[in-house]
């Protein structure tokens, strides 16, 4: 997902310096959705991880 995020940010990056201004932006704007939407699913993911921990194995 983080991939994806950096992907659009070359995208604007590249729209931006061709002078392609509203691509640049939409780019850009889809690459802070992903990138944050990868944190909230991390974040979500460790809480889970935590809480659930290691259970002890019975032999």
């Amino acid at each position: 997902m983080l991939g994806w995020a950096v992907t659009f940010l070359i995208v604007a990056l590249i729209a931006a310096v061709l002078g392609f201004g509203g691509i640049a932006g939409v780019a850009m704007e889809a690459a802070k959705i992903v990138f944050f939407v990868a944190i909230v699913l991390f974040a979500i993911s460790a809480i889970f991880g935590l809480v659930r921990g290691r259970r002890p194995t019975v032999p």
